[in-house]
């Protein structure tokens, strides 16, 4: 039983670990690619923009949502016997 709740513990720390670091490095990337591609043709500079700003979006949500099955996991304890 408190192997289990270990584990589970554990689980938790690397969802969110690595949810974040994937965020990350994500939202990085793109923020990149964004001022290489608004160098180039400064023309579009609002278009990307707009873009950028729902990708972020996007990916900030499914970090979140690693947080919340993580917090499920954390205290509604679905593995207890």
């Amino acid at each position: 039983m408190e192997n289990i709740l270990g584990l589970v513990a554990l689980a938790c720390g690397l969802i969110v670990g690595l949810g974040a670091m994937g965020a990350s490095i994500g939202i990085a990337l793109m923020g990149g690619k964004f001022l290489e591609s608004s160098a180039r043709q400064p023309e579009l500079m609002n278009e990307l923009q707009t873009k950028m700003f729902i990708l972020a979006g996007l990916i900030d949500a499914a970090f979140l949502i690693g947080v919340a099955i993580a917090l499920l996991f954390a205290f509604a304890k679905p593995f207890a016997i």
